[in-house]
């Protein structure tokens, strides 16, 4: 039996990835960036993390009854605006900066953050 709505698997993992995963991972790749790092490769992984935890902190915030206040509603705000993506954009900007400064360590990191940025570039193509 087939029901008359059926979205599109892609759509919905790029929904799920979007809001589940990419802030998610991209936290963990900037707390390795600020452990593993030297230097001025630390200063915008710290900047991703505060960006990214915040991120991560908006998405779950109604779960744990934390969605009251003005600092909330500006956030979730910020993480809706442009559909969601200038929220998962703007951390990796910087994390690319933190990958291009000379004491960066740990290259396999940038390697992670690369093949996620693709994917997620990809994924909104396509469902553009």
């Amino acid at each position: 039996m087939s029901l008359p709505f059926q979205p599109d698997p892609v759509i919905l993992f790029f929904l799920f990835a979007k809001k589940f995963l990419y802030l998610e991972i991209l936290t963990v790749l900037a707390a390795l960036r600020l452990f593993l790092g030297r230097g001025l490769s630390r200063w915008p992984a710290l900047a991703v993390f505060a960006l990214a935890l915040g991120g991560v902190v908006t998405v779950f915030a109604p779960a744990i009854g934390l969605n009251d206040g003005p600092l909330y509603a500006s956030a979730a705000r910020v993480m809706a605006g442009q559909g969601g993506i200038t929220a998962l954009l703007v951390p990796s900007a910087l994390f690319v900066l933190s990958a291009l400064s000379p004491d960066a360590r740990g290259r396999w990191i940038d390697v992670v953050h690369g093949l996620m940025l693709l994917a997620l570039l990809g994924l909104w193509w396509w469902v553009s």
